[in-house]
């Protein structure tokens, strides 16, 4: 038994639908840029380069319906993203024809961003991780297990907010696919079992304030409800 200097935190977790078990989170990492649409809004122009890769904590995930407004922001938003679980089938050599063995199940999720400190920083070309990576920035549902959720081309992704939909996209509109992002993440990483992929955003991103009302949804799928406090 290892003696630690003091007691370590829990291992940070989410719910598994239908299941008892929690899925054990290892990374957290998220894909910039991914819908055509949302990369023209945040002033880029949209290729299909090399895709855009970001982390957060593993200890971002949240499952209250009660999400704090962070500090240190005047113009906190929304990004609603499909969310990859990575389970322990990981292939030994990672191709495009195999990497989709590796997703245990899908989930829907927020990517909230201080937007503020984001431009700040990019304006002054530096790092904006504290712009992605403060604590409950990643608002998740609970996993659905792959067998029982079947995504194609044509399933929605949207947001409402206080009962108005702010985003909306098909998952067709992608500008890279589940398996682009995993091959591409697996030469930049070792990606491991409990690997959260938040896989980018649709156009419509917009501020939060404190008692909105959010509803996020993977249609036929997944389901997030929540409140800014």
């Amino acid at each position: 038994m290892t003696d630690y200097a003091f007691p370590p935190p829990d291992q940070a977790s989410i719910g598994i639908a239908g299941s008892s078990k929690r899925f054990p989170v290892h990374r957290i990492y998220c894909v910039g840029r991914n819908f055509a649409e949302h990369a023209r809004e945040m002033g880029a122009e949209p290729s299909k380069g090399s895709p855009v890769f970001f982390m957060k904590p593993s200890d971002a995930v949240i499952q209250n319906p009660h999400i704090p407004y962070p500090s240190c922001t005047s113009d906190f938003h929304h990004e609603v993203e499909l969310v990859l679980a990575l389970g322990p089938s990981l292939p030994e050599h990672w191709s495009a024809e195999n990497a989709l063995q590796a997703v245990y199940g899908y989930a829907v999720g927020l990517d909230l961003t201080r937007r503020d400190l984001q431009a700040a920083a990019k304006e002054k070309r530096l790092p904006w991780d504290t712009a992605k990576g403060f604590d409950a920035s990643a608002p998740i549902s609970d996993i659905v297990p792959i067998q029982e959720a079947h995504l194609n081309a044509d399933t929605l992704l949207s947001l409402h907010v206080n009962g108005i939909q702010r985003q909306q996209a098909c998952l067709g509109d992608m500008i890279f696919s589940v398996s682009d992002i995993l091959l591409a993440l697996s030469g930049l990483y070792a990606l491991q079992p409990g690997d959260l992929v938040f896989m980018g955003t649709p156009s419509g991103v917009a501020a939060l304030h404190k008692g909105d009302r959010f509803h996020a949804e993977l249609q036929g799928i997944a389901e997030l409800h929540g409140t800014i406090i």
